[in-house]
C-alpha cells in the first residue's frame, strides 16, 4: 500500500502512526511517500521492530488551496503523484491519501486512466453508518452531472455494493424531491427513463429521508448535493455530540453517559471511518477524511486492501460493459 504520507491536516505524525499500525494489524506492506528526512524521524519514534514499512522520497505537497492541475505542474513530484506512480507501475497496489481530493482524483486520472465508458471519476460510499449501509454516489467530484454521467455512477456503485458489502441485487434509486417519476429537476426527470432501461434493480426515486429507511443499496446524485447531505450529516452528528450528553447527564449515572457518549462518538465521527475508494480510475484508491487521525488512516488502509482483494476494479468495468442505456449522450 502506497500512503501519501503527507497529505492531510495532521501529517506526517498520524498518517505514519495510521500506517505502521495497519502494518502491524492488517498484514499489508507499507510504502509511506514523503520527505524523507521528515518520515523517517517519525519511523524512529515509534517500534517497528521488522514490520514491513518503507519510505519513499518525494518533493512538496498539493494542498487544498492549490488548483489540481496547476499543483500538479507546479510540484510535479508532490507526494500524491509519487504515491500513485507507484501504483501505476506496480509496485504498490493501492494508493491511500488523507489530502486533497482534487489533487488525487487528477493524479489517478492522469496516471491510471478511467474506466471504458466514463469520462469522470466519482467519490461515493455509505456516509451514515452505522445508521444506514445506503451508498450514496457522488460525493462532491462532480458537482454538475448530465443524466448519463449519473447511470455510469450507478453501475459503479452497484458493484462495490456487490463486492464490499455483499449485497447480491443491490436497488438503485435516483435522490429526488419525491418518490413520483414526474419529481425532481430536469436533471433527475431525465435520468429516470435512462436508469428504467438500464438493466439495473431501479427502484424509482427516493427522498432524503429514505436514506435512513432502507429504500434502496445505491442511491445516486450529482456531486454538488452528495457534498451538501455529506457535509450536513457531518455537522448534525457534530452538535448532536455537543448537546446530548448534558441532556443525558440530568438522568443517567455517569458512567452510563460516559458509555453512551463513547457510542455516540462512533457513529458521528467521519474521520474515523476510514476512507472511500475512488470509482471510476483504473486502479486502487483511497481518499480519507483531511482530519483524519492515525486510527482514520488505519481505516482507510484496510479499506484499500478490500477494494484490492475484491477485485473491485474489474467488478466496475464490468458492471458498466452490462448497461443496456447509454453512459455517454
Amino acid at each position: 500500500m502506497a500512503v501519501d504520507a503527507m497529505g492531510g491536516d495532521h501529517a506526517p505524525q498520524e498518517t505514519v502512526a495510521g500506517a505502521v499500525a495497519a502494518a502491524r494489524e492488517a498484514d499489508v506492506r507499507v510504502i509511506l511517500v514523503g520527505d524523507q528526512e521528515a518520515l523517517e524521524r517519525e519511523l524512529d519514534r515509534l517500534q517497528l521492530g521488522d514490520l514491513p514499512v518503507s519510505v519513499t522520497p518525494s518533493e512538496g505537497v498539493i494542498l487544498e488551496t492549490d488548483h489540481p492541475i496547476q499543483g500538479m505542474r507546479d510540484k510535479p513530484r508532490a507526494s500524491v503523484i509519487e504515491a500513485t506512480k507507484l501504483v501505476q507501475s506496480g509496485q504498490a497496489n493501492a494508493m491511500v491519501t488523507m489530502g486533497s481530493t482534487g489533487a488525487a482524483m487528477a493524479a489517478a486520472t492522469m496516471s491510471l486512466g478511467l474506466l471504458e465508458g466514463l469520462d469522470r471519476p466519482a467519490l461515493g460510499g455509505p456516509i451514515l453508518m452505522p445508521l444506514s449501509t445506503t451508498s450514496l454516489i457522488d460525493l462532491g467530484s462532480n458537482v454538475d452531472c448530465r443524466p448519463g454521467q449519473m447511470l455510469g455512477f450507478a453501475a459503479i456503485g452497484v458493484a462495490f455494493a456487490r463486492k464490499i458489502q455483499n449485497i447480491q441485487e443491490p436497488r438503485v434509486a435516483l435522490l429526488s424531491v419525491g418518490s413520483e417519476e414526474g419529481k425532481g429537476n430536469r436533471q433527475v426527470r431525465e435520468a429516470y427513463p435512462i436508469f428504467k432501461d438500464s438493466g439495473l434493480n431501479f427502484v424509482g426515486n427516493v427522498e432524503g429521508l429514505d436514506l435512513f429507511l432502507d429504500k434502496a443499496d445505491v442511491v445516486v446524485c450529482d456531486g454538488f448535493v452528495g457534498n451538501v447531505l455529506l457535509k450536513f450529516a457531518e455537522g448534525m452528528g457534530s452538535a448532536i455530540g455537543r448537546w446530548l450528553p448534558g441532556v443525558l447527564k440530568a438522568h443517567l449515572l455517569p458512567s452510563v453517559v460516559g458509555s453512551l457518549e463513547g457510542l455516540l462518538e462512533s457513529v458521528i465521527d467521519l474521520t474515523e471511518v476510514g476512507g472511500g475508494p475512488l470509482f471510476g480510475v483504473k486502479g486502487v484508491v483511497v481518499i480519507g477524511h483531511g482530519r483524519a487521525r492515525a486510527v482514520g488512516v488505519a481505516g482507510a488502509i484496510n479499506m484499500a486492501k478490500r477494494v484490492w482483494e475484491a477485485d473491485l476494479v474489474e467488478a466496475m468495468q464490468s458492471e458498466l460493459g452490462s448497461l443496456r442505456s447509454p453512459v455517454k449522450e
